[in-house]
């Protein structure tokens, strides 16, 4: 009896988030990340560029998916400025339910807080989180992860092989379309994902040299920052290619 192959889960991530923004029928892709044994999760998805390629392809691929199917899910709640398409655990990875805010917060923030600015940790993480998270933070993701609404960045697919590369041109890209720098006023205005998360960024220090290395102020530059109001209203479909 012949048995089928264990997929490789960053080429699987890849293929779900393909047949999500063609319109192709993903369901087989869904039923293999949610069918993936953890075993084989953690041996082939186990340093942080096949992370951060693995769950970047699964939060944008189930984003885009969940929100096709039932827009209701980007309504802000009645107390809390949140909304179930953030909270609710619609996502299933290896037999484990997750929400979007599991997989930015918890596996590519390295087990952070949603609103703690960078700086503040989860008060627990549970051992799935713990096993499949990042050793480390990689801000760049913030410019590659996309919820669904008007002002968050294109979505891309990624590898785990060019992850590197990859979030340099997502990065690049955006920042270039989204900031700008008023040498006069020595006032630079970026998009609102520094405020939420410059500790990430290493606080206002680490953001201006983190925008002097993209080339969005000069190297000798020390600007205020501004930070834009985000649009939150909803737009799918906003996909890019990476291309050098």
């Amino acid at each position: 009896m012949s048995t089928r192959a264990a997929p490789d889960p960053v080429a699987l991530s890849g293929r779900f988030l393909r047949a999500v923004r063609t319109g192709e029928d993903e369901s087989e892709y869904r039923r293999d990340l949610a069918r993936l044994d953890r075993r084989v999760l953690r041996q082939q998805v186990s340093d942080d560029d096949a992370k951060r390629a693995f769950w970047l392809n699964v939060y944008n691929g189930f984003a885009q998916h969940l929100l096709q199917a039932d827009p209701s899910l980007w309504q802000k709640g009645t107390i809390l400025p949140t909304r179930p398409i953030f909270t609710d655990d619609l996502v299933t990875v290896a037999g484990h339910e997750l929400s979007l805010d599991d997989i930015e917060h918890g596996l590519l923030r390295r087990s952070k807080t949603t609103w703690g600015l960078g700086y503040v940790p989860r008060l627990t993480a549970g051992s799935f989180e713990r096993m499949h998270r990042v050793e480390s933070v990689d801000p760049r993701i913030h410019f590659a992860l996309n919820c669904g609404a008007a002002s968050c960045p294109p979505v891309a697919e990624y590898t785990a092989q060019g992850i590197d590369a990859e979030l340099d041109l997502a990065t690049e890209s955006f920042l270039q379309t989204e900031c700008e720098y008023d040498p006069a006023e020595r006032v630079v205005h970026v998009p609102k994902l520094f405020s939420w998360y410059r500790g990430d960024f290493g606080g206002k220090t680490g953001i201006v040299r983190f925008l002097q290395e993209y080339d969005v102020v000069p190297a000798d530059a020390s600007p205020k920052v501004a930070y834009s109001e985000y649009d939150w209203s909803l737009k799918l479909g906003a996909y890019t290619d990476l291309e050098a």
